[in-house]
C-alpha cells in the first residue's frame, strides 16, 4: 500500500455526456485558468477505466485542499471521481478514490494482473 509521500498527484475525472459537455467545458477551463492546472482532453468517448466521457485534471498535492473543494461546490450537478496518482494504478482507483457527487462503476479489471 503507497503511503502518503508515494502521491504524485491527483486526478480529478470530471464525468459529462452530450447535454453535459459545455457545463463539463465550461467547469474544466474554469479551474485550469484559476489554479494553473494542466487539463487532459475532453474524450467523447470511454477511455482507460472509465465507464462515462470525461476530462481529466491534474490536481498538484499541494492545491489539493483548494482545488478538490472548490470543483464540488463548482461542479453543479457533474460527477466527479478523485483518485490520487501514485504508480499502484488498481489501489488509486480502486481503493484510494473519492466521489464528488454520485458514484458510477469504474472498469478496474484493466489494472489486474
Amino acid at each position: 500500500m503507497p503511503e502518503l509521500n508515494d502521491i504524485y498527484n491527483y486526478h480529478a475525472h470530471v464525468y459529462f455526456d452530450a447535454d453535459t459537455i459545455d457545463q463539463a467545458r465550461t467547469l474544466f477551463e474554469e479551474a485550469r485558468d484559476k489554479f494553473g492546472l494542466e487539463m487532459g482532453r475532453m474524450h467523447e468517448r470511454l477511455v482507460g477505466p472509465h465507464f462515462r466521457w470525461s476530462c481529466q485534471l491534474i490536481v498538484p498535492v499541494e492545491a489539493f485542499a483548494i482545488v478538490i473543494p472548490w470543483l464540488n461546490l463548482k461542479r453543479n450537478g457533474l460527477t466527479i471521481f478523485v483518485h490520487p496518482s501514485t504508480g499502484d494504478h488498481l489501489y488509486d482507483h480502486r481503493d484510494a478514490a473519492m466521489w464528488l457527487g454520485d458514484s458510477v462503476p469504474v472498469n478496474f479489471e484493466m489494472f489486474l494482473p
